[in-house]
């Protein structure tokens, strides 16, 4: 399994395994991890699994498509390290991932 930790607003670090294949989202859902909603199941159609990822993670992440940037036009507080969990797509090279939930999604 892949290690991921998750920190809310309040700086709660939540460290839950993630299976490979599966996305950044599904995990958080599936580990009830607060501050991920995922009203649209996935989809890229919300913008309620927004998520900020350490500086440091970015350079190993894809770049986000261009519906995930439009999408991002509808989160709250984007900053540049803004992504949408559903897009992050687990793969070995992600094991020790951090992301930072923001204090309300969208």
């Amino acid at each position: 399994m892949i290690n991921v930790t998750f920190i809310d607003a309040q700086g709660t670090a939540r460290t839950v395994s993630a299976e490979p294949g599966s996305t950044l989202m599904e995990t958080a859902v599936r580990n009830s991890v607060p501050g991920i909603e995922a009203e649209c199941g996935g989809a890229c159609a919300c913008a309620t699994c927004h998520v900020y990822v350490e500086e440091e993670w970015a350079k190993v992440l894809p770049a986000p498509s261009q519906m995930e940037e439009d999408m991002l036009d509808f989160a709250f507080d984007v900053r540049p390290s803004s992504r949408l969990s559903c897009q992050i797509r687990i793969k070995p090279e992600l094991d020790g991932l951090t992301v930072n939930t923001p204090t309300r999604q969208a």
